[in-house]
C-alpha cells in the first residue's frame, strides 16, 4: 500500500498563515507595548488615533476606537486623569467638546524601539522601488481596513445593545 502523496500547500495558504501570524504579531506587540507603558491596548490604540487625526469629538474618538458612548467616556476619563488628554470646547459649538492629545507615555519610545529598529534593519535591506511598493501597499490597505472596520461596525451597530 502506498503512502499518500501530501500535496505543498497552495500559495494563497501560505500568504494567508503569513499575513495572520503577521497582524497576529502586530497586535501581540501593541498589548505589550500598552502593558509596559502601565496602559490598557484601547487606551494607547486611542493615543494613536489622536497623535495620527488630532483632536476629536468624543464620538469621533470613540467611532475610530470601535466604542459605544459608555466606553469612550470612562477611555476619555482614564486618559484625562493619566494627564495624555484634555476636554477642550469646541470651537464652533460650545456646547461640545473636543479630546486634545497632551502628551504620550514617557516609556513609549523606549518601549518601541526594539521593535522599531529590527523592522529598520528590514527596510534597510530593501531597495528604494520595494520600499516605494510596500509604503504603497501600507498606505492604501490602512485606508481599506478602516473602510472595511467602519462597514463592519455600521453593520453590526446595535448588536451590543440586545
Amino acid at each position: 500500500m502506498s503512502e499518500p502523496v501530501s500535496t505543498p500547500p497552495q500559495r494563497s495558504d501560505a500568504s494567508e498563515a503569513a499575513y495572520r501570524r503577521y497582524l497576529s504579531a502586530v497586535m501581540l506587540h501593541g498589548q505589550a507595548s500598552a502593558r509596559a507603558c502601565g496602559l490598557g491596548s484601547t487606551d494607547l490604540y486611542a493615543l494613536n488615533i489622536l497623535r495620527l487625526s488630532g483632536p476629536l469629538s468624543p464620538g469621533g474618538l470613540g467611532a475610530r476606537a470601535g466604542l459605544t458612548t459608555g466606553p469612550t467616556t470612562r477611555l476619555i476619563d482614564r486618559l484625562e486623569r493619566a494627564g495624555y488628554v484634555r476636554r477642550v470646547p469646541d470651537g464652533r459649538d460650545r456646547r461640545k467638546v473636543i479630546v486634545e492629545p497632551i502628551a504620550t507615555p514617557v516609556d513609549l519610545d523606549h518601549v518601541t524601539a526594539p521593535a522599531r529598529q529590527m523592522i529598520g534593519q528590514i527596510l534597510d535591506g530593501c531597495t528604494p522601488e520595494q520600499l516605494d511598493v510596500l509604503f504603497d501597499y501600507f498606505d492604501r490597505a490602512a485606508r481599506l481596513y478602516q473602510e472595511a472596520a467602519e462597514q463592519l461596525m455600521a453593520a453590526h451597530a446595535g448588536a451590543d445593545d440586545d
